[in-house]
């Protein structure tokens, strides 16, 4: 596989250097993997860190900012990080109002981010965590136990962000963050397989002409292999997999996530897609993001999350967010 590196085992410093060059409102401690916003810590403010490993980005690094993450700690591609990354970032963005780690349900990410936060309570540093776990595709895969986290890291920590920039004290933050990842579930397809950098060639054998559901953002097996499908059909069983699982009795809001390597005018006809089985369904849909945000390097499908929200869940994913990978408002 081509691959616009230098060496695989430089490809997260490499990266780690051009985002800090790209966006000089974050500081990229790029010898300890910690990327912060510039203006961290900011006075009387919950900090929200997350992290996991590289190869999804925008996810974390590109979601640090105000309205958003307070830091994230990339690990290496698809390894996640250490525990003194995540104690280190706690310290770097802690004000004393506390620190939110949001930790995606992959089992090194779990053990991790929970011997990181004994660490910083023995710093002083109060720390809650809230795990993510929005994947209705298996209960058990190659990296964790139980289901895996996806695409609802985006809403968990946009809709968290806003509520930790708004001043709201952490248990609060804690529980709208945990509310979120309740209300929301995904379902993901692969049309090919991704390449790591280290390897260089596919992770897994997808034949041509078959396509993987309910695969993980690491390219795990999903539920089943089959012949290509189109868009229309696929959709229909992304959807309906998430429906019956979440059964929504409120207005959603709609991510159709790109894994990477799908171009926007797929996933915008895929979006179209999605949302004519939600009419048929008669379920209501407030706002749609469309786009790479949660990926897996350089593979090829879509994963669509659905979140249910209130007035007070919208109001909160519309305010302001000023991050790399997502930015509206003022």
């Amino acid at each position: 596989m081509k691959m616009l590196i230098n060496v695989a085992e430089t490809v997260v410093a490499d990266a780690l250097r051009g985002l800090a060059a790209a966006h000089p409102e974050l500081t990229v401690d790029v010898d300890n993997r910690v990327v912060v916003r510039r203006d961290a810590p900011v006075a009387g403010k919950v900090a929200l860190v997350s992290g996991g490993g590289s190869g999804h980005e925008p996810l974390h690094g590109g979601f640090v900012g105000p309205g958003m993450l307070s830091a994230a700690c990339p690990g290496e591609v698809f390894t996640s990080p250490v525990p003194d990354q995540m104690v280190r970032a706690a310290a770097a963005v802690d004000s004393g109002a506390g620190v939110l780690f949001i930790v995606k349900n992959y089992t090194g990410d779990v053990l991790n981010f929970d011997m990181a936060a004994e660490l910083a309570e023995d710093e002083g540093i109060q720390v809650a965590k809230v795990l993510v776990n929005d994947d209705v595709a298996v209960n058990d895969s190659l990296y964790t136990a139980g289901r895996r986290g996806t695409g609802a890291t985006l809403f968990v920590e946009k809709i968290a962000g806003a509520a930790a920039e708004e001043g709201q004290p952490l248990e609060q933050v804690e529980s709208i963050a945990r509310q979120v990842n309740q209300n929301a579930r995904s379902f993901g397809v692969a049309l090919s397989a991704c390449s790591t950098p280290a390897k260089g060639s596919p992770t897994f054998d997808l034949p041509a002409g078959e396509l993987e559901l309910g695969i993980g953002i690491h390219g795990e097996p999903g539920r089943e292999r089959r012949a290509m499908m189109t868009s229309r059909e696929i959709a229909d069983f992304a959807v309906d997999a998430v429906l019956e699982d979440l059964k929504p009795s409120s207005p959603v809001l709609v991510l159709v996530n790109g894994m990477g390597g799908t171009p926007l005018l797929e996933l915008y006809g895929f979006n179209a897609e999605v949302q004519r089985v939600l009419s048929e369904r008669h379920v209501s849909v407030v706002r749609t993001l469309v786009g790479n945000y949660v990926t897996s390097l350089d593979m090829a499908g879509a994963s669509v999350t659905l979140c249910q929200v209130d007035e007070e869940l919208l109001r909160l994913w519309d305010a302001p967010v000023r991050t790399p990978g997502l930015r509206w408002g003022a």
